[in-house]
């Protein structure tokens, strides 16, 4: 197996690996997981796997997730479709920068991604480095939100077009989820930012060493916040992959976020995905 690393802080190209070849062998899978903790996100072409093993590679991960809106294969439970047609409206949720599910109490460990059908042009997925984001924060901003928690909303971003009664009975299923600003890697031990487009608020932002008076809490809160998310958006934490038919991306929801770019129409893009179950953060 030959690694390609694509950028300086996150993204290698995996060369000469057949996933299929991963099922059964430990010391290949072993190799491809200590690679993703590395490089955050891992890339490779010519997967022509069959969907039984695209879900049994990921399961050697973990348990797999569905999703409460978006479609899965019926045949392959845990395998969630993500097709885009040109002749309906194309959805907003994918091109802003986020980190899977993280309105889930404990979000997906990681993804594994297959494109199924592509444009010639267009449709990039770029990921971001959350940890190389946290680690050149300015040191008073580190002070600022070590201690800070903030929620996570499927009823804002997922709901937020749906009618008031389906709105209101998808959170009542998935209440906003609650997890630091600031996580710690349960693997690596790292520190990664982890706020992201789910993000709606700090839940305990107001206490007398922020707050002066109430009006402090909202722009503070607001403009903080904002400022946060803002640094998935710097190049230098970036990668970008062109698509191809059996390109395949794994990736560490718990480091990275993900922009789906949306510069496709009036084009089919139908990608499938694993998503792996992981833990409650802290």
């Amino acid at each position: 197996m030959k690694v390609e690393q694509l950028t300086c802080n996150i993204g290698a190209e995996l060369i000469g690996v057949n996933l299929a070849d991963a099922l059964h062998d430990d010391g290949l899978f072993a190799e491809i997981r200590a690679q993703l903790l590395t490089h955050r996100v891992l890339f490779l072409r010519d997967q022509d796997i069959s969907r039984a093993d695209h879900v049994a590679f990921a399961r050697r991960f973990g348990e797999l997730e569905d999703h409460p809106v978006a479609g899965s294969d019926p045949d392959h439970p845990g395998l969630v479709r993500i097709y885009k047609r040109p002749d309906q409206p194309m959805d907003r949720y994918e091109n802003a920068w986020h980190t899977d599910a993280t309105w889930r109490e404990a979000p997906p460990m990681g993804c594994v991604l297959r494109c199924v059908e592509c444009p010639p042009v267009g449709g990039d997925t770029m990921w971001a480095n959350m940890v190389e984001a946290y680690e050149h924060l300015p040191e008073d901003v580190k002070l600022k939100i070590a201690d800070l928690r903030a929620r996570h909303s499927i009823e804002a971003s997922f709901g937020a077009a749906m009618p008031i009664e389906k709105r209101l009975a998808l959170k009542a299923m998935y209440p906003d989820a609650e997890h630091p600003v600031v996580r710690t890697h349960p693997e690596t031990g790292e520190k990664v930012l982890f706020v992201n487009a789910f993000t709606t608020h700090f839940s305990n932002y107001h206490t007398p060493e922020r707050v002066r008076f109430g009006q402090d809490a909202n722009p503070g809160a607001g403009e903080l916040l904002r400022y946060l998310i803002s640094q998935a958006y710097i190049p230098e934490y970036q990668v970008r992959w062109r698509w191809k038919p059996n390109s395949i991306a794994i990736w560490d929801n718990r480091s990275t976020q993900h922009y789906a770019v949306m510069d496709y129409p009036p084009c089919h893009r139908k990608m499938e995905r694993a998503g792996i179950i992981g833990d409650k953060t802290y």
